[in-house]
């Protein structure tokens, strides 16, 4: 009898939400830190991997991330991510690239990419498509978030399709980055921005009415205001939705203003029964223990039927920054499967 995670692996699917540097397993971690002559035990990788808040997460990000140190291990990085969406028959993905720590190590950001574009080439030969979005860190300031602008705009005929700013929700006011937004867009650059994963309801609200983002990482506080809702259902703006991240970071539970959540508290159910556009990622899949397969298979957990699902799943290929014949034909193949 084939299981529902068994008919789910076999769907052609895409992915949204997933930060290249978050894919980093502890086997790849410990094969960079013999490569920079800083090896580890294996209590010390597992170690990393376990925390218990946001700050956890950011400081095991930190941690992972502070063992990339020059194109080859991007390149490293990029060949084991693309092995495992190939795995799960991962067709599309737009992948987040940390460019805003690059060039807080004062690395050479275009070599990296280089290296990284390089490196995806095989998965692409595969039937892997891959576009990329080059994310700016918040808490650096608005100087930093301008630098990464200008390079995601620089780069945008090497396969970089959107701009991002992630990091600390409450680090500037939303409102300040604006004439960024506005100038990515004037380049051809789509809008992103991780908004109302621990922040307020109005992050999200800005990130709409200010900033025009066509897509919002995570995006949960929409659970506290139902006006807001109504505002991402009249804009047709798209809440990537990471249950598994939301659970291990306790941002969920922020949200909920709760010491604990659980999976039946997630919002998932309720946004995309409303109507709120939403598609299904893993935000960083490695960090958070988890695959896409499993993404859906904690959708079915939250009471969403098999053709719930499928529609679920092809939002992700409707939701893609895609030119519209690749969108058909991507939406072909999904459907045959199905």
């Amino acid at each position: 009898m084939t299981t529902l995670a068994q008919r789910i692996a076999r769907w052609p699917k895409a992915e949204l939400h997933l930060h290249l540097e978050g894919s980093i397993r502890p086997a790849t971690l410990c094969e960079l830190a013999a490569r920079h002559r800083q090896p580890m035990d294996a209590e010390t990788v597992a170690a990393l991997y376990r925390y218990h808040s946001f700050r956890g997460f950011l400081n095991a990000f930190k941690r992972v991330t502070a063992l990339l140190r020059t194109p080859d291990d991007y390149a490293l990085i990029t060949q084991r991510l693309t092995e495992e969406l190939l795995a799960q028959n991962v067709i599309y993905a737009e992948v987040i690239v940390s460019a805003g720590v690059m060039l807080r190590r004062q690395q050479d950001v275009e070599a990296n990419f280089a290296a990284i574009c390089e490196a995806a080439r095989p998965a692409e030969r595969r039937g892997l498509r891959l576009a990329w979005s080059f994310d700016a860190v918040r808490q650096f300031g608005l100087a930093h978030i301008w630098r990464v602008a200008r390079l995601a705009v620089q780069l945008g005929s090497q396969g970089v399709v959107a701009f991002g700013v992630g990091g600390d929700e409450t680090a500037l006011p939303t409102r300040s980055l604006q004439p960024v937004y506005e100038f990515v867009a004037a380049h051809g650059l789509h809008r992103l921005i991780h908004a109302g994963e621990i922040g307020p309801p109005s992050a999200v609200r800005e990130a709409v009415e200010v900033l025009g983002c066509e897509r919002i990482g995570h995006g949960i506080a929409a659970l506290r205001d139902p006006h807001l809702q109504a505002l991402l259902i009249e804009h047709g703006t798209v809440l990537e939705l990471c249950p598994t991240s939301n659970l291990r970071t306790g941002a969920l539970a922020r949200q909920l203003r709760r010491r604990k959540a659980g999976l039946r508290d997630h919002p998932l159910p309720q946004f995309f029964r409303a109507g709120i556009p939403v598609v299904l990622a893993t935000d960083d899949p490695a960090l958070f223990e988890t695959t896409l397969v499993r993404e859906y298979e904690q959708a079915a957990r939250l009471g969403l039927s098999v053709g719930e699902l499928r529609r679920l799943a092809a939002m992700s290929f409707r939701a893609a920054f895609l030119p519209e014949r690749a969108r058909r034909a991507m939406l072909r193949r999904f459907r045959a499967a199905c």
